[in-house]
């Protein structure tokens, strides 16, 4: 089997939720690579503090890859301290024009309670409309999900929970076991 037809890795799904003075970062358990489940728990929402300041961040895509770029993250934040745009901002200008980093596949959504972001390799910090954010394997259905609640009387915790049981009901690359991390906006 060459490296082209080697059966990419898959699974994960990731939101963000800002309604009501929180915002939330959901994500699910699952890695698979192909049709197989590799992992059902594994923990792709993480909370950072660089220099004191209180970040949550979600990743899809390639663990190792989410994991450097959460590094360098966490570095350009201890620069920037509270600059949560800023540090994001100089994240996605690296990880384009790096030739290191413009190989690694993942994508990012963070907070600091005041903004909610996505950070994409090809060099977005997207600040979402509705204050709903989705990426993964099954972001389009709990995006759609979520947008569709966020008029209802749920805090942004349940809009969340809701919108990834909803995504892991229609996508086979996630899963309901949710790592949820919430910060006062």
């Amino acid at each position: 089997m060459s490296s082209g037809d080697f059966p990419g890795w898959h699974g994960t799904t990731i939101i963000g939720v800002k309604k009501g003075g929180q915002v939330v970062i959901a994500g699910d358990g699952q890695v698979s690579l192909g049709q197989t489940v590799i992992k059902g728990t594994a923990r792709k929402v993480r909370r950072l503090s660089p220099g004191g300041f209180d970040i949550i961040a979600g990743f899809a895509g390639s663990t190792a890859d989410a994991f450097t770029l959460l590094e360098r993250l966490e570095a350009k934040l201890e620069a920037t301290p509270g600059q949560l745009a800023r540090a994001s901002v100089e994240l996605a200008k690296d990880w384009r024009t790096d030739k290191y980093l413009q190989k690694l596949e993942a994508m990012l959504i963070v907070t600091d309670g005041k903004e909610l972001l996505v950070i994409t390799g090809a060099g977005d910090v997207l600040e979402p409309e509705n204050d709903v954010a989705a990426i993964g394997s099954g972001g389009n259905y709990a995006l759609a999900a979520a947008r569709a609640m966020m008029d209802s009387d749920r805090d942004a915790e349940a809009v969340a929970r809701a919108a990834m049981a909803i995504a892991a009901d229609i996508c086979v690359y996630t899963n309901g076991n949710l790592t949820v991390e919430t910060i006062k906006s």
